[in-house]
């Protein structure tokens, strides 16, 4: 099997009904498509259960993003594990487009574009119209947590993500310093798009708890061996970045990579 798609849930079945339903629809056989229940007590469990199709696995308890990717990364016995968000849904044929690209551009770990926010319009015209005209783009050097996939030897070389569940949400920031200190090919391309709704699940935990941060960011950037000011440096670098690849596709397409959706109006991301 060329992939298998690993979507984490905790809750939020509307957004993960809606997600597979999106996969199957454009393209995704069911046979790739894996849901870690990460102990939902809303009617997740009854929806999977009707859902033979669906291949699932229910944990007794929320082993966080990090641990279900890993999880599921290896229960994977195909060249690519996607690892995606609940809280999707994704152009045609997008994750196969998504890997064609990544041979094309020669990546190791690879994320579709992004448009967040609002569903306040037409996703499939809008997501046929932007591929036409974004395909072939790439973002060299970064991916993001609402989608990546990775080639099962970067596993073998580098390791699975990070089950610490103190990252809280940051599993994949980690994992992309990791891959950039180890050589590894990363980037983001133009050629599939997915809608974010926008972190449902984390969101609903916040709301829940009463938290403002799931995790400890001091000591994530202590266990990335980031400074005070190498972490304002990293995030300056992202600043520059988007800026930059913003106004070369803009001025080359009409498109940026990642764009939001507010008021009825897009705008362009500021960070990656």
């Amino acid at each position: 099997m060329r992939y298998l798609v690993v979507i984490p849930v905790l809750n939020e079945l509307r957004y993960t009904r809606q997600c597979t339903l999106s996969l199957l629809a454009h393209g995704t056989p069911a046979e790739a498509i894996l849901v870690i229940d990460n102990g939902s007590s809303d009617g997740t469990p009854d929806w999977l259960a009707e859902s033979p199709s669906i291949r699932s696995v229910r944990n007794a308890v929320n082993l966080g993003c990090g641990g279900a990717w890993t999880q599921g990364a290896l229960l994977a016995e195909s060249d690519w594990v996607v690892l995606l968000n609940n809280d999707v849904l994704v152009s045609e044929h997008a994750i196969d487009a998504m890997l064609d690209a990544a041979d094309k551009h020669g990546l190791d770990v690879v994320s579709p574009a992004l448009a967040e926010g609002e569903l306040d319009y037409d996703f499939d015209a809008h997501a046929a119209a932007f591929v036409r005209a974004m395909a072939g783009t790439l973002r060299p050097g970064w991916f993001h947590g609402v989608c990546f996939a990775v080639r099962r030897n970067v596993f073998e070389s580098i390791g699975f993500l990070d089950t610490d569940r103190r990252l809280g949400g940051r599993e994949d920031v980690e994992y992309l310093v990791r891959c950039r200190r180890n050589g590894v090919p990363v980037g983001t391309v133009g050629d599939a798009l997915l809608h974010h709704f926008g972190s449902i699940t984390q969101k609903a935990i916040k709301l829940e708890t009463g938290r403002k941060d799931l995790g400890d960011r001091d000591y994530f950037y202590a266990k990335l061996g980031m400074s005070w000011w190498a972490r304002k440096r990293f995030k300056a670098e992202r600043i520059r970045l988007a800026r930059r690849w913003v106004e070369s596709e803009r001025r080359e397409h009409g498109y940026a990579m990642h764009m939001l959706r507010d008021g009825g109006a897009w705008r362009d991301a500021r960070y990656l």
